[in-house]
């Protein structure tokens, strides 16, 4: 494949079409089912994340050579916030998610849909310090099908942050206190039934909100270092409407 001209076509050319699927419960990490309903409510996030691209690209975005195919692989990364919205709801349905989380977690969207800061910028603060925190719960504390879920939707995000970083690269945009807060507020609510140092690490809220705290500060996670490696549940141990299913 011939080298792209520049990094918003060649994060464009690494994109992969997958289709979401309707998921069966099956059991979650004992002790971690509340996280995994809270994590699964902030699905109303997705669409607002697509929105808030979809309104930045009314105004200001990277001009000139170096930003040839910004817009277009913007436009893309919108299409995938509604698989992702899809996706999920597909798995809250399958796991039932108490009425009480999806209106605290609607007050949350709320608050990211107030704060007055750049669109891009709630979106790569959303997207690499909560989202990211969220994928990896469903790895480690759920069932086949939300692992199969989160793998999917992980590439898509990564494909996200990297392009929203170099949008805000380059109209210099600052992260602050205020948007800080709010991350940290929003994974923390996640996190509320967890005691801070668990028996199990992936059932202590320390070990995810220093993830987030570590992605918000240095775009990595060291506590995170293994989903580097994509592990997919095998065809023969899987249910078919677990399964992915890739164009």
């Amino acid at each position: 494949m011939t080298k792209a001209a520049t990094p918003y076509l060649h994060l464009h050319q690494r994109k992969r079409t997958w289709t979401p699927v309707q998921v069966s419960a099956g059991q979650l990490l004992s002790g971690g089912e509340e996280v995994v309903q809270r994590a699964l409510a902030l699905r109303c996030l997705e669409i607002p994340v697509g929105d808030f691209l979809t309104e930045a690209m009314k105004g200001d975005l990277p001009e000139g050579t170096d930003a040839e195919g910004c817009k277009e692989l913007l436009v893309s990364n919108v299409k995938d916030e509604i698989n992702h919205d899809i996706a999920l709801n597909f798995a809250a349905q399958a796991h039932q998610i108490p009425v009480r989380f999806e209106k605290e977690a609607d007050r949350i969207k709320n608050a990211w849909l107030e704060l007055d800061r750049h669109p891009v910028l709630k979106a790569v603060v959303l997207e690499r310090s909560v989202f990211f925190v969220l994928l990896p719960i469903f790895r480690f504390l759920g069932d086949t099908g939300l692992r199969t879920t989160s793998a999917d939707i992980s590439r898509d995000e990564q494909t996200h942050v990297a392009a929203n970083t170099l949008v805000c690269q380059a109209l210099d945009l600052k992260t602050d206190k205020t948007i800080n807060n709010l991350r940290r507020a929003t994974v923390s609510w996640v996190l509320q039934s967890l005691a801070g140092e668990g028996s199990h690490k992936h059932l202590s809220s320390n070990f995810w909100l220093n993830c987030s705290d570590s992605l918000y500060a240095r775009g990595k996670a060291d506590g995170l270092i293994e989903t580097r490696a994509s592990r997919m549940p095998a065809f023969f141990e899987t249910a078919n409407q677990n399964l992915p299913q890739y164009a």
